[in-house]
Parts: structure tokens; C-alpha cells; sequence
């Protein structure tokens, strides 16, 4: 890869292992809802301009469907589920649960028709992954119906992320992604507001909410996404797939240091096992056979 390409993908990484501890800063003052449309709807602001002066917008409305559908399983379901979840759980522990996007996809593609051969390789590698969610969560990360819910919520949002690139793959392949995805921040920033007018603050939110929620749909989001983009043109999606492997370890680092939450073997181990399992059980796949997935390594 070029140096621009290495400097994309470090820059990369840190905006997507960022989310999760921006997303606890901001709950301190703002609902789950609103924060997810807020950071969707600045995403939009950014990106929409953009997608029209390129001239990829208005062709994806010949897809009102299909960009409705991966606009709620791709945006509105994992980021309020995220938000939701984050209440209760680390921020660390639900960046490493997010990890396991990639082999949730390959887990449900069979059901969009979407065939991929599963060898001994990825076989390992989907048990070992598996093997590593059970010791995050039954080791020393989570206690309580309150956790156990949070829990529930991530992996609601961890099957949005996966049917999302299911459904570019099977009904949006013709569809530019910079147009796509302009449109679907559009559709979902309308769905969410009816939830984020009714749990909107009742007085001014602290500064660091804000800025929290600032950072989220600029950088976090519109940013990181042209980012993203720019890095399958210049090193190919294969590669730039590896954001994935990173970006947990990121959000777990963050968590542990600055918001100095609980780090215990449980996270430790199941951290290192979803990603050697993820990486057995989705590398080495040829180009045409790997799943569009963009949100895979967001929050």
C-alpha cells in the first residue's frame, strides 16, 4: 500500500474504535435515540452535499426499497441498540461484541441466497470465535438482567450490521456507495426523529455531550466513511477488511484507560479469541466472494 493508504487506514481505525467511547460520553445527558439520530443526521449534513454535487444521489431513488431496508437494518436498528445498550454495558465489552459482525454475516448469508463455501478453515474459525463470546460473557464481564439486556441489545445490533451488507450484496450491488448510503442517512435520520423529538433534553446538555455527539456524526460516521472509501480504491476491500481486527482493540483500550472500566481476563481472552476466530473464519476469501460490508467495523 501507499503511505497515503497506511496513513487512511491508522486514521481509519481510530474513528471506528472511537464510537463506543463517545457514545457513553454522551448518554451522561442524552437518550439512546438521540443520540443516534444526531449522529446520523450530521452524517447526512456532511455527506448529502456531497453525494449531490457528484451527481450519485437521485439515481439510488430507483432503489426506494432497498435503500429504506438497509437504512433500518444498517443505521437505525445498531445505532439505537448501541446507544441502548451502552447504559448498561462498558464501552470496551460492547466494542469487542461488535467484533463479531463478520461472522454473523457468513453465519446468515445463506438466508438473503447469498452462498459461501465453508472450509475447515472458517469452520475453526466460527468456533473459535464463538468459544470467545462465551468466555467474554461468562467470565468476569457481565452480571445482572440490566447487563444481560445490554447484551441483548448489541447482538440486536450486531444482526442489523450483518443483514445491512446482505442486502447491498443482493439488491444495491449496481448502486454507488457514496449515493446509497447518502440516501439511507437521510431515511433513517427521518425514522429516528420522532423518538429522538419525544426524548429530547429538557435543558442545554453539557459540553462534552455535545462534542461527544459532534464527533460521532463528523468524524465518526461521514468522516470515516469517505475514508473508508477512499481506502478500498487505493488498497482494495480485502485489505481494508482489517479495520475490522483493529478497531475492538481500540475501543477496549479507550474504555480500560480513560473511562478506567473494568479489565478482566474474560474481556482480556475473549477480545484476542473473536478476533483469531474472526480473522481464520473470513480471510483468505477471494474478492468476489466476500460481503460488502461497510458498517462492519462502526458503531
Amino acid at each position: 500500500m501507499s503511505w497515503r493508504a497506511w496513513i487512511t487506514f491508522s486514521v481509519l481505525c481510530v474513528l471506528w474504535g472511537v464510537p463506543y467511547f463517545f457514545i457513553k460520553l454522551a448518554l451522561v445527558d442524552l437518550s439512546p435515540a438521540f443520540v443516534a439520530w444526531s449522529r446520523l443526521a450530521l452524517a447526512a449534513l456532511v455527506l448529502v452535499p456531497i453525494a449531490l454535487h457528484r451527481g450519485v444521489l437521485l439515481p439510488t431513488l430507483k432503489h426506494k426499497g432497498a435503500i429504506v431496508a438497509f437504512a433500518i437494518a444498517e443505521l437505525v436498528i445498531p445505532f439505537t441498540l448501541i446507544s441502548m445498550g451502552e447504559q448498561w454495558l462498558s464501552s470496551s465489552l460492547t466494542g469487542v461484541l461488535v467484533a463479531t459482525v463478520p461472522l454473523t454475516v457468513l453465519l446468515i448469508a445463506p438466508l438473503f441466497g447469498v452462498k459461501e463455501q465453508v472450509g475447515l478453515r472458517r469452520l475453526f474459525g466460527l468456533l473459535v470465535a464463538l468459544f470467545g463470546v462465551v468466555v467474554l460473557l461468562g467470565i468476569d464481564s457481565v452480571n445482572g438482567t440490566q447487563q444481560w439486556l445490554g447484551v441483548a441489545c448489541i447482538f440486536g445490533a450486531v444482526i442489523g450490521y450483518a443483514v445491512g451488507p446482505l442486502i447491498v450484496q443482493r439488491y444495491l450491488a449496481d448502486v454507488d456507495e457514496l449515493g446509497g448510503l447518502s440516501a439511507s442517512l437521510v431515511v433513517s435520520a427521518v425514522v429516528l426523529l420522532p423518538a429522538a423529538l419525544w426524548t429530547a433534553p429538557q435543558s442545554m446538555p453539557a459540553t462534552l455531550s455535545l462534542i461527544s455527539v459532534a464527533t460521532l456524526g463528523v468524524f465518526c460516521t461521514a468522516l470515516a466513511l469517505l475514508l473508508y472509501f477512499y481506502l478500498i480504491s487505493e488498497a482494495g476491500a480485502a485489505r481494508s477488511s482489517v479495520v475490522a481486527y483493529v478497531c475492538p482493540a481500540i475501543a477496549a483500550l479507550l474504555g480500560v484507560v480513560i473511562l478506567h472500566e473494568p479489565y478482566g481476563i474474560g474481556l482480556a481472552a475473549g477480545l484476542v479469541l473473536i478476533l483469531i476466530g474472526s480473522w481464520l473464519g473470513t480471510g483468505g476469501v477471494k474478492r468476489e466472494e466476500r460481503s460488502p460490508n461497510v458498517a462492519e467495523q462502526q458503531a
